[in-house]
């Protein structure tokens, strides 16, 4: 064998080698990065073609059929939530379950269509960690959830999630966890930490891995209350799943917090501008007060609190991102706005993005926070600039 090919062999194996000592990872999607299952029993429908009953369950998020007419009104009907004002939680219409499959399995998040080949989320990112020598259901594993359900609903998922992180902890030989998380994976991630005693994240955690993290919230949320969002992807008609996201307590947890936004007018109109100082009055003025009360069941995790652990923040600039809803014309209210911009990941906004780094003097573990210039909210899951800072990380090369 000549040199060359000596050379070769020893680089293979110093990397396999290295991964072998690099931290398990579990991966937290964001809004939209887990599927769903739903399983009907139901005595009526909405529409006579829709079916009432299953005999199993299928894919209901992500599934094309919110594209097709008609069938679109069932699959609406099947996956949006009713809100109860006393027990302040919500749910599903009656003979409709709704369950996330593949817990713990990397390839539920890496791709949302069940043939895994039309819908990908993590997928490029997952697959450059098995390069790494990363083993799925292994050292690489994920924690799907409901994201339709905000933190105050997500005591289950918590549970569970401590659960997996000692699991894998165990399995990989006892060597801590890094938490990779992504979009509104990251406050849900955050949130857990900071639910979890230090001694336990001292044993368990090696650090906290963000990639977009809506930990302050995003104007964008407000967009979303009166028309709607299409979650970047150009297939999906926001005003139609609009009544889906509205329906969900999680979108308060990605409404602007009023610790990084203050009184700064987010919504403007000739007669009234609305911050959070007086968001109850933008709730009510809209006709969805409903908003407000699932606003005040997150309320009590909306913080900024340090999550505890090694901390890295990495996001995208340069993107214009709504920052502000404007109303020339009352009679254009709420239904059709114009925007203002400035600086994000084209969803979330910087000062929402960079939130993290507050977190530097908070907490005695190290926060690194490193920002992309021209990188949108869903391209970081694939950008080679972002791949290349984590296996760098994961190898130990980094710092």
């Amino acid at each position: 064998m000549n040199c060359i090919g000596v050379l070769l062999m020893l680089c293979v194996c110093m990397c396999c080698d290295a991964a072998t000592r690099a931290p398990p990872v579990i991966i937290v999607p964001g809004l939209g990065g887990s599927r769903l299952e739903a399983k009907l029993n139901r005595t009526s429908s909405e529409h006579f073609l829709c079916e009432k009953t299953s005999k199993d369950y299928f894919p209901i998020w992500f599934s094309y059929e919110f594209l097709v007419p008609v069938v679109k009104q069932c699959w609406m009907d099947n996956i949006k939530l009713t809100y109860d004002n006393v027990t302040r939680t919500t749910s599903s219409h009656p003979g409709v379950d709704i369950r996330v499959p593949g817990f713990g399995n990397p390839r539920y998040v890496e791709w949302l269509d069940a043939e895994e080949r039309l819908v990908g989320v993590f997928n490029t990112l997952a697959a450059s960690l098995v390069d790494l020598g990363y083993e799925r259901n292994a050292s690489l594993r994920a924690a799907p959830y409901d994201f339709r359900k905000g933190p105050s609903e997500s005591g289950q998922f918590f549970d569970s999630l401590k659960s997996l992180v000692e699991s894998t902890y165990k399995i990989n030989g006892n060597r801590k966890v890094m938490l990779l998380a992504h979009s509104m994976g990251a406050p849900m991630t955050a949130i857990f930490l900071r639910k979890q005693q230090q001694s336990w994240k001292d044993k368990f955690i090696r650090g906290f891995i963000s990639l977009n993290g809506v930990f302050a919230g995003s104007v964008k949320a407000l967009k979303t209350y009166v028309v709607g969002d299409d979650l970047n992807e150009f297939f999906i008609p926001e005003s139609f799943v609009k009544t889906l996201q509205i329906s969900s307590s999680s979108l308060p947890l990605l409404m602007p917090y009023s610790g990084v936004w203050k009184d700064g007018v987010l919504v403007e109109t000739p007669s009234k501008n609305y911050s959070m100082g007086n968001i109850e009055e933008f709730f009510v003025d809209i006709g969805y007060e409903t908003g407000w009360e699932m606003w005040k069941d997150q309320l009590p995790d909306l913080n900024l609190d340090p999550p505890g652990v090694e901390v890295h923040c990495l996001y995208g600039t340069g993107i214009p991102t709504i920052t502000r809803l404007r109303y020339d014309q009352s009679s254009h209210f709420p239904n059709k706005p114009s925007f203002e911009y400035g600086s994000g990941d084209g969803t979330v906004n910087l000062q929402s993005l960079d939130s993290c780094s507050r977190w530097t003097k908070q907490q005695k573990q190290k926060v690194y926070v490193q920002s992309f210039s021209g990188m949108d909210h869903n391209q970081i899951l694939s950008d080679s600039r972002v791949l290349k800072y984590i296996s760098k990380l994961l190898l130990n090369i980094l710092h």
